[in-house]
């Protein structure tokens, strides 16, 4: 009788035993053939997205250039301004130091213009005075 109830529980036991692992194989094998489509998919997706990120990365790159070079002619640009605001500083600082001293020379060139403008003036009156050293008014003045 042992024997027979022993035999029974284990019956018992091997039917739950069973009738768990049934549901767990079953939602196991959902699991693997919705891992299967998962796969599947991705075999298709990820060549697409990898040529995709070298077009991407090809791009990047060659504005990485365009920037390059854009940076590079900006500082020759700037530089070259850089020259320009140094050329107008030492301008403005020897207009400031010898700026007296320039004048002084302007003033003393136009002194001489005007002088010499003066002189022309006086000779030519004094030729339109005489006609051919005779003392005649030229034009009746």
């Amino acid at each position: 009788m042992i024997g027979e109830i022993a035999l029974c529980v284990g019956a018992v036991t091997f039917a739950v035993l069973v009738g768990w692992l049934i549901p767990l194989v079953i939602q196991l094998r959902r699991s693997v053939a919705e891992s299967e489509r998962l796969l599947a998919g991705l075999n298709i997706e990820v060549p697409l997205l990898l040529q995709e990120i070298r077009v991407a990365t090809g791009n990047m790159s060659s504005l990485i250039e365009h920037a390059r070079g854009g940076v590079e002619h900006a500082a020759v640009l700037l530089h070259a301004a850089g020259a320009v605001g140094d050329t107008i500083q030492r301008v403005h600082e020897t207009v400031r130091g010898g700026g007296r001293s320039l004048l002084v020379a302007l003033a003393s060139m136009v002194a001489g213009v005007t002088a010499t403008a003066a002189v022309v003036k006086a000779h030519i009156h004094r030729e339109g005075e005489m006609v051919n050293g005779k003392g005649g008014l030229l034009n009746g003045r």
